[in-house]
């Protein structure tokens, strides 16, 4: 998944244009804005489902959007981004209420159906502008979105609620003597 975002970066390397073409796309349907072809659909077997092709074309236009040079830290998955973004900006309280509002907006973007979903994951990259994403997991989770059980939903909402606890920034895994035995 990370190979897609690689020749991605390296197009945008080699002419900006890439970027911008991208970027535009997300006001069409994902996989309908002529320009992007070229950027995409080398990429993609020609055997490609729809709903893979859907998804390479939203996840290149989200990546084109949120773009920044030199990003510091470590890639985080979106429900790490997400909690570490309800940090910032709510409260304790509102955040052990379930008061908050991005907490409210995250669990709409996890109930979000097949076409609901760019338009929800745009907001969401976009309140996420100054977090450093992981754009090739992303697409690998969104590959997997609608399969049965809901496993990046269940992935994503499991990352965002552990990575809440006021801890999470500190915790260090720890062995106990029930994991031992």
């Amino acid at each position: 998944m990370t190979d897609f975002i690689d020749r991605l970066q390296e197009a945008n390397d080699r002419d900006t244009r890439v970027r911008a073409a991208l970027r535009r796309s997300l006001a069409f349907d994902p996989g309908t804005y002529h320009a992007a072809f070229p950027h995409v659909e080398r990429w993609l077997g020609q055997d490609a489902s729809p709903w893979r092709r859907r998804v390479h074309y939203l996840v290149a236009g989200l990546w084109a959007v949120h773009w920044k040079e030199g990003r510091p830290g470590p890639a985080l998955s979106l429900g790490e981004a997400m909690a570490r973004y309800a940090r910032q900006h709510h409260s304790y309280e509102q955040l052990d209420n379930g008061d908050s509002s991005t907490e409210r907006r995250f669990i709409t973007l996890l109930d979000a159906d097949a076409e609901q979903l760019p338009h929800r994951l745009r907001q969401t990259v976009a309140l996420l502008k100054d977090e450093h994403l992981d754009f090739g997991a992303l697409l690998g989770d969104l590959l997997r979105w609608s399969a049965p059980h809901r496993p990046t939903q269940l992935k994503w909402a499991r990352e965002f609620y552990r990575s809440l606890r006021p801890d999470a920034a500190t915790d260090t895994p720890t062995t106990t003597q029930e994991e031992t035995a």
